[in-house]
């Protein structure tokens, strides 16, 4: 029996990702909330396949998601998020081979595809991940990022600790208006979750260290 972690937050998603599991002989899911839940699961079931929503879990980089891998070396993993950097992801499949890649917007043979590739122990590139990483890899330093003024307030108020709601109510916007923001604001940085866009707001002094610590 192949166990699958199903190491996402959003609810509808797991629902979907769970319903598509059990169409599948020999396996069984398991929801965790986080990086603590996810590592007692491991200890647990130290072969089994993670699908991973990098950018909404509470990993704080690339790095930490690396040592999990070391730690747990016969696990194979499934990066499920809406959208990840190119840089990351040349970085995560270039580290192992162990790395699967799926977008949540991908058409669901990938997704099937994906958790059957990984459960015999394959790696599996959706069609639009594969496509990035054959296209010109283009870097773009700091200066070069551009935010607008709107997405340099969203970003100080992403690094103060302040949920895509809290924004949304403060800025009196939806809470879709700020999400996209958002997604364009990692996307610019590149970058794939909070922990990455914070670093980058104080080193880019947005937010003030004894502001960010209080």
């Amino acid at each position: 029996m192949t166990k699958i972690l199903l190491a996402d937050r959003q609810d509808i998603t797991r629902a979907g990702m769970q319903f598509v599991c059990a169409a599948i002989d020999g396996v069984s899911t398991v929801r965790v909330e986080d990086k603590a839940g996810l590592m007692e699961a491991l200890k647990e079931a130290d072969d089994a396949v993670v699908v991973l929503d990098y950018t909404m879990f509470d990993f704080n980089d690339a790095a930490e998601l690396l040592i999990f891998n070391k730690r747990f070396d016969r696990v194979r993993w499934i990066l499920f998020s809406e959208d990840l950097s190119a840089d990351f992801v040349r970085l995560m499949t270039a580290s192992a081979n162990v790395f699967s890649v799926v977008l949540k917007e991908s058409p669901l043979n990938e997704i099937r595809d994906a958790l059957n590739y990984a459960i015999r122990g394959r790696r599996y590139i959706c069609q639009r991940t594969a496509e990035l990483l054959l296209s010109e890899q283009q870097t773009v330093s700091d200066d070069e990022a551009k935010l607008t003024k709107t997405e340099t307030e969203i970003l100080k108020d992403i690094a103060l600790g302040m949920t895509t709601k809290e924004i949304a109510d403060k800025r009196c916007s939806s809470f879709h208006t700020v999400n996209t923001h958002r997604k364009n604001i990692f996307r610019k940085l590149g970058v794939n979750n909070m922990h990455e866009a914070t670093k980058y707001a104080l080193r880019a002094g947005l937010v003030d260290a004894v502001e960010y610590y209080i």
